[in-house]
């Protein structure tokens, strides 16, 4: 594993795509702070950049580098959760302005994986995670589903856990607004 990560590693420092296993299922990923960079995965999965995508950090005290303010409901969100958990908060900076929706949220993952985990601390840098489909298409729920169409425009491709059969499960998402306010988006 630890060389995967530092093959990813290289490929995100150079501003490449990496498609790459999570705890959830396979993703696209580049350096949430390149445009270019965000600008290909829009490219790669044919999809409209006013649809934003997620990030990755590797513990939730970084939330408050990319976020203006965080409510204290996330840290509940979070520790509470029993599943993977994408948290959509107000406010974001610090990242690529294209990665970001409409209102300037972005939606913020702590991964459980160890590899996602291993590459962050690596990276220092949030990384994009988005499914490895096209735009409008059903998940890849393993990488033996994943669409060459996605696979042959990507920079690498991590070589840890390709030939695991048991399906992934996208994270649930929440919409968190001012006043402790929150929208379950996908349960």
């Amino acid at each position: 594993m630890n060389q995967e990560v530092n093959n990813a590693y290289e490929v995100l420092s150079k501003g490449g795509i990496i498609l790459y296993p999570t705890d959830t299922i396979w993703g696209l990923g580049c350096d949430a702070t390149n445009e270019k960079a965000v600008a290909k995965i829009y490219e790669i999965k044919k999809r409209i950049d006013s649809k934003s995508m997620i990030i990755l950090l590797e513990n939730i005290n970084r939330i408050y580098s990319y976020v203006d303010d965080v409510p204290d409901i996330a840290f509940d969100l979070i520790e509470a959760a029993v599943n993977p958990i994408t948290i959509i908060y107000p406010g974001a900076k610090n990242l690529a302005q294209n990665l970001l929706s409409e209102d300037k949220s972005i939606g913020i993952r702590i991964p459980q994986d160890e590899f996602c985990l291993q590459l962050l601390k690596k990276f220092r840098k949030p990384i994009v995670s988005t499914s490895a489909n096209i735009s409008g298409e059903k998940s890849a729920l393993n990488f033996s589903e994943i669409k060459l169409e996605i696979s042959e425009k990507v920079d690498y491709i991590v070589k840890w856990r390709q030939n695991e059969t048991k399906n992934g499960k996208a994270s649930s998402i929440i919409k968190l607004e001012k006043g402790n306010v929150f929208k379950i988006i996908r349960e």
